[in-house]
């Protein structure tokens, strides 16, 4: 199993090691600076900010490369002290896929390349990407800067195409090739949990020694529970501000819309828990709260159009993406979140309900077997079988004391994850790559050395 960086020993080994100044980070397909919960972004997204903004606190200055998608966005944005968002332009603003951002990796890698250009020799210290195509341009830049190369892929296209939805395209044979080469050539390889590290190295041959697990974090200031004793007048409150029935209850979803994330299991469910118990038919309501994203975008309506056909267009609430105190609010809302994705490398909405003390209803694939606690602070279902979800959801909605004791076990679980714990975990990474390819200069160097010393005799 791939090393993790949360032992004690290896932190303070690490902390001997010099920790990098100034580090480049790419994110190609999306912007730190969007909101998450359509189009492209997502958990990733969350990911940059919030590890971005940790590190610049302890000391590291962070530089995100990310696609100009408006013309008139500024070239540099500061989104907190240390932390800017440098856009690059590269292909035409608005209108071009994820799946067609390759053709634009050249324009891309030639802007951040001319950036680092414009600076002092050594500006940065060390390259971190996020996503296949950040690591493509990440490879070539790690190559002429001469410093290491860290990367996350947050999504492995073959994890995805073993486990496709029905009807959803696979990913491209492009993007596999592309995924084998960054993995080949990053000096370090970040998981978001074991289960990843097992897919890069059985999958991908993934240098063991060079893969490291950190997980993921919760912002625990912003995504808490209600104060104790009053959860429910919170809960009716929090309905009001969201247009949701005060009474009965709500099972919401949270996340892009597209088959990957799978809403429709969610929907399927509910026409079956109503026809079992025709005593919650009135009672149910479902918030599905996100945007269309991915393949999800060639039928934007799709999901609507199903609710129409299962006759439950009538418990169904449609809410755009939620920002600020709002969604931490929407969870606080719910009895219940549901995330019956068919893959999730980690599962941040699951990790973020559970820290504001709802407990989570997931499928048991990728990340998600880490982010929530089966029995503890949620339940774990195995497989996508609608009739499946409709009984785990029926059962939790009629035992009030069961969903009590899954939500302190959901707030005591979510305290264990938290973006601090990542940044450190993050930075001893860095230090050790820093540090692994500061001596293999050495080396070289005095190789070299030996080699004009004996030519010379």
């Amino acid at each position: 199993m791939a090393e993790q960086h949360t032992g004690v020993a290896r932190q303070r080994c690490a902390q001997a090691w010099p920790t990098p100044r100034r580090i480049a980070t790419l994110s190609v397909h999306t912007s730190p600076l969007h909101q998450p919960g359509t189009g492209d972004a997502g958990g990733m997204n969350v990911y940059v900010v919030e590890v971005a903004r940790r590190l610049a606190e302890f000391g590291v200055e962070v530089e995100i490369f990310t696609r100009a998608t408006a013309s008139g966005l500024p070239p540099t944005v500061e989104m907190a002290p240390g932390v800017s968002v440098r856009h690059v332009t590269a292909g035409p603003y608005e209108g071009l896929a994820k799946e067609e951002l390759p053709s634009q990796l050249c324009a891309f890698t030639t802007g951040v390349l001319r950036a680092e250009a414009a600076q002092p020799p050594g500006f940065y210290d060390l390259i971190h990407s996020h996503y296949w195509l950040s690591g493509q341009v990440g490879w070539l830049a790690k190559e002429r800067w001469g410093v290491p190369l860290v990367h996350t892929a947050h999504t492995l296209a073959k994890v995805k195409n073993s486990r496709l939805a029905e009807g959803d395209r696979p990913e491209p044979k492009a993007r596999v090739i592309g995924e084998e080469q960054v993995v080949a050539e990053a000096d370090r390889l970040v998981a978001n949990t074991s289960v990843e590290a097992r897919d890069l190295i059985a999958r991908y041959a993934a240098d063991r020694a060079r893969v490291a697990v950190v997980e993921p974090g919760v912002d625990l200031d912003r995504f808490r529970p209600a104060a104790a004793g009053g959860e429910a007048a919170a809960r009716r409150a929090a309905r009001r501000r969201l247009g949701l029935p005060e009474r009965g209850y709500v099972v919401a979803f949270v996340g892009r819309i597209q088959p990957l994330k799978a809403p429709d299991v969610l929907l399927y469910a509910v026409a079956a828990l109503r026809a079992r118990e025709p005593r919650l038919a009135d009672e149910l309501t479902v918030a599905v709260v996100g945007g269309p994203s991915g393949t999800g975008l060639d039928r934007p309506t799709a999901l609507i159009e199903l609710a129409a056909s299962l006759g439950i267009s009538d418990a169904v609430r449609f809410l755009p993406p939620q920002t600020g105190d709002d969604l931490p609010e929407l969870y606080r809302a719910a009895d219940l979140v549901a995330v019956p994705s068919h893959n999730e490398s980690f599962g941040l909405v699951a990790l973020e309900s559970q820290a504001c003390g709802t407990p989570v209803v997931a499928a048991a694939v990728g990340g998600l077997v880490t982010a929530v606690r089966d029995g503890v602070s949620g339940v774990l279902v195995d497989g996508h079988d609608p009739v499946d979800w409709a009984r785990v959801l029926t059962g939790l909605l009629l035992a009030p004391g069961r969903r009590a004791e899954l939500s302190r076990g959901a707030v005591r679980h979510a305290e264990d994850f938290s973006w601090d714990r990542t940044a450190a975990g993050l930075l001893a990474v860095y230090r050790e790559a820093v540090a692994e390819h500061r001596s293999r200069l050495v080396a070289e160097l005095a190789g070299e050395a030996a080699a004009l010393t004996a030519g010379c005799r």
